[in-house]
């Protein structure tokens, strides 16, 4: 008998112990928290903020960081919910390389590439031998390199997928473009220390460094809505469709964003229609 109710208390114990944790997972059930670069992925979504506590009762804590390879795998192991900071080819190339299980749960923005320069003026007074700083982020370079193309810097040996192509994959190199690959939070910093004859920053590092890729830029990447680098939220694989998940990717793509980013960027960050 004594046996018997010991076995009964243990399995008390442990149903307590279980309702415990269940009621305190479901005093987070009304919080999302998203991981974002400062700008303009983080501030977009202080904007968001309101609507998403207003329209869903959501409380949205976002967490800044800026260093592009924390991002994944703190989503992957269920540090944050989701994050909003990376375009479709580097996402892609993460999850290959490290096998993360997250998934794409909705296109927001596209922040055009450009060239910038202390010296450089327009393209045309590139001179031979440029000296050219790029990224280190392999997922950049086809990005990178078909802007030089298109503006007739280089050409890109055929049968290369223009998104897959790095510097070795150069058909030819008129001006004899020198690159150098650096981290890409280091690039702004490169430019103001007037690093190089060109340098290639993207979207968001670029504003940082107060630049306006449409005014400041030397040689600009076109903004057309089908740029395959648009910016994406991503979440944990299979959770594309939670609640939160879905309100946060329909209130960043809502009118009231879209405004927001039309006003604030002018041009250097376009809502994806």
């Amino acid at each position: 008998m004594k046996k018997l109710l010991k076995i009964a208390l243990a399995l008390l114990l442990t149903v307590g112990i279980v309702g415990c944790g269940s009621q305190s997972d479901s005093s987070d059930e009304k919080t999302l928290t998203v991981s974002a670069t400062l700008d303009p992925h983080a501030k977009i979504l202080e904007q968001a903020k309101p609507l998403l506590k207003e329209k869903y009762g959501i409380d949205l804590e976002v967490k800044v960081l800026d260093d592009y390879y924390i991002f994944n795998k703190a989503l992957d192991t269920g540090d944050v919910d989701a994050n909003y900071f990376q375009h479709r080819p580097f996402f892609d190339g993460d999850v290959e390389k490290n096998n993360y299980k997250i998934a794409e749960a909705g296109a927001i923005h596209i922040e055009p590439f450009g060239f910038y320069s202390k010296t450089v003026k327009s393209k045309d007074q590139i001179k031979d031998g440029a000296k050219v700083i790029i990224s280190n982020s392999v997922a950049d370079h086809g990005r990178i390199l078909a802007i030089l193309a298109d503006a007739g810097l280089i050409t890109i040996k055929d049968g290369v997928k223009v998104l897959d192509a790095t510097v070795k994959d150069i058909a030819s190199n008129p001006k004899n473009l020198e690159f150098t690959e650096i981290k890409p939070e280091l690039l702004a910093t490169s430019f103001n220390n007037g690093e190089g004859d060109l340098v290639a920053i993207n979207g968001n590092y670029a504003l940082q460094a107060n630049l306006n890729p449409t005014k400041d830029a030397v040689i600009l990447e076109s903004a057309n809505a089908d740029n395959p680098y648009v910016n994406i939220v991503a979440c944990q694989k299979g959770h594309e469709n939670d609640e939160k998940i879905k309100a946060l990717v329909e209130v960043l793509k809502s009118d009231d964003i879209k405004k927001f980013i039309e006003e604030t960027y002018k041009g250097s960050v376009i809502p994806v229609k």
